[in-house]
């Protein structure tokens, strides 16, 4: 989920290139002179993903194992409600409820964020929208630089569900401090599990996303752990210990490349409709997301 908007498609590169040249050489003439073709060199490889999984020795620094029925835990979540009268990014059709156990709460030791078909007019921010759910947040509460990050999370599958696992930097600024999407997933593709890594260099306005797909067959159906490691290195996104999607840092100093040397604050929403989400299939409403657990890890 970005802060401003999310790939509808992946990418696909191609490269294509002559490897020498042509002339037509007039009956008679004398051919030109032709320059020695240098051999290209080898492409490099990309360096292979790590192996998946909390690294060794890190410790849990933070951790919300929803244990106590309710409203989420205020201490460790906030909610964004600040587009809800001006209208969401991405041509978003929720509105973002505040403390409202229809769309956040905690039961039977899960977080649930419920979407659902209503007009909540009543609300002082409404805008206009005639679907309701909830985007918590641990901005202002807690933010990291470096960790592991584990959900273990069930995804909605209804069509026009968009359910994210993300992280924004905290300086506020996008895409300049970067975006990290764990996990993202729409109801019309279902299975098809998206990871994204966002910088002032790589990102979908400027035609250099890094975005990258993996299939979760049952991730509707059943729980998935959605990882991401995170050290002065890389950062690396999987799910179930097995990484997919990787951004090494260059070490160059060029913060349009990496931003990552700063803290970033976790977000869980449901998004409905908009350019990933598509079509809305009201008849399937309302959706959930389940979430068992979220920790972090430090070394």
């Amino acid at each position: 989920m970005k802060q401003l908007a999310t790939m509808t498609a992946l990418v696909a590169l191609c490269a294509c290139g002559g490897g020498g040249q042509a002339a037509a050489v007039a009956h008679g003439a004398s051919p030109p002179a032709v320059t020695p073709t240098v051999p290209a060199a080898p492409a490099v490889p990309s360096p292979a993903l790590p192996a998946g999984g909390k690294p060794a020795d890190w410790k849990l620094v933070w951790a919300d194992e929803f244990d106590t029925d309710g409203l989420p835990d205020a201490r460790r979540w906030a909610y964004d409600t600040e587009f809800n009268r001006t209208g969401w990014f991405n041509h978003e059709l929720q509105y973002y409820a505040a403390g409202r156990l229809e769309n956040s709460r905690v039961a039977a030791g899960k977080l649930l964020i419920t979407a659902r078909k209503e007009a909540l007019t009543s609300m002082a921010d409404y805008g206009g929208q005639q679907y309701s759910s909830a985007r918590l947040m641990t901005r202002g509460l807690a933010s990291w630089t470096y960790g592991f990050v584990e959900v273990r999370a069930k995804l909605p599958c209804g069509v026009g569900t968009w359910p994210a696992i993300w992280m924004l930097g905290s300086k506020g600024r996008w895409p300049d401090d970067g975006e990290l999407d764990i996990m993202e997933h729409v109801g019309k593709n279902p299975g098809q599990i998206l990871g994204s890594i966002y910088t002032a260099a790589q990102n979908w306005p400027a035609g250099t996303p890094n975005t990258t797909s993996t299939t979760v067959s049952d991730a509707c159906t059943a729980f998935h752990n959605y990882q991401l490691t995170w050290n002065a290195e890389r950062v690396v996104i999987g799910v179930d210990n097995r990484n997919y999607i990787q951004l090494i840092n260059p070490n160059d100093g060029d913060y349009r490349k990496w931003p990552f040397s700063n803290p970033q604050y976790l977000l869980l929403n449901l998004a409905i409709g908009g350019d990933l989400g598509g079509k809305v299939d009201d008849s399937a409403l309302p959706q959930q997301m389940e979430v068992e657990y979220v920790r972090v890890y430090q070394p």
